[in-house]
């Protein structure tokens, strides 16, 4: 279904902060997107059907939720900043299938919010906490088998962050592991720093993950596969024999015993290992503890 946004009016951040006596907050990472063109390619990757439920989080000043409320059936916009309701109502008010939410995404189970078999997330988000808010939405304790999960993420993020999170063997990082377990990330686009305001220091772009129908590693071994790939990254610069030593406290030799059995190199990094790597990792440790 094609849908003709050119009704959709100009957001001018600038204005509407200073009718409501606000400026953007930078302890939380707050760049309003108003670029027309950024706000349809955005919904263009989410690739939106008319029966969508989607989950916005941070949605700002209401640039976005917008475009999302004319696509989707149902529009659930978490907020975590209480002083940007006020505007956020105002901007929102034509569209009554948006459900506006004041709260920390991180403590609000998604089965609270949605009551489909599966919907989209869509957000603008600071870097620092995107893989807290994936594995919150993927891998939450409080969701049992039958909660929903999202089938796709789309985030805009910082650039550098992306470049991260779509990395592979040889340059991966803890960023990227903990991402790529639980769906397929692509780089869609490019959105310039002067698409938004206050303009941040550096591009972003626009970053899809398709979820994957189960993690790669199983669910019994995912607390482990975490423990594991912090303790190989908590030491950058030194080999796996040595990180895992001392982030699993166990001794160097054993740590080098374990690696040799599963024919992993101990004077490896951690960015060199392939997820089925880390898995036959994971399975190894669980089968010690």
């Amino acid at each position: 279904m094609s849908i003709n946004y050119s009704s959709i009016p100009p957001l001018d951040a600038v204005a509407l902060l200073k009718r409501h006596g606000l400026r953007a907050d930078k302890r939380l990472g707050q760049n309003f997107l108003q670029e027309a063109s950024a706000l349809e390619k955005i919904v263009q990757a989410a690739q939106i059907r008319p029966d969508d439920t989607i989950l916005e989080i941070g949605p700002g000043l209401g640039s976005l939720t917008r475009y999302l409320a004319v696509s989707a059936r149902q529009v659930i916009a978490v907020e975590l900043d209480g002083k940007l309701l006020p505007p956020l109502r105002a901007v929102l008010a034509p569209y009554s299938n948006v459900r506006l939410i004041q709260g920390n995404i991180l403590e609000i189970s998604p089965g609270e919010l949605i009551d489909r078999p599966e919907y989209l997330v869509v957000a603008n988000i600071p870097y620092y906490i995107t893989s807290a808010i994936i594995r919150h939405l993927l891998d939450n304790p409080k969701n049992a088998d039958n909660q929903p999960k999202p089938r796709r993420m789309v985030l805009t993020v910082q650039k550098e962050v992306a470049e991260r999170i779509c990395a592979e063997p040889g340059d991966l990082s803890l960023l990227a592991l903990s991402v790529q377990v639980y769906g397929q990330p692509r780089i869609v686009e490019r959105i310039p720093a002067s698409a938004f305001h206050p303009t941040p220091k550096v591009d972003s772009a626009i970053l899809t993950i398709e979820i994957h129908p189960a993690p790669l590693v199983p669910d019994i071994y995912l607390e482990t596969f975490f423990q594991l790939i912090k303790a190989g990254f908590s030491q950058k610069r030194k080999t796996l024999r040595n990180s895992l030593s001392a982030g699993i406290h166990i001794s160097p030799q054993e740590a080098e015993s374990m690696l040799r059995e599963l024919d992993i190199d101990p004077q490896r990094r951690a960015e060199t290992l392939s997820i089925p790597e880390w898995e036959r990792l994971t399975r190894a440790r669980r089968g010690q503890a």
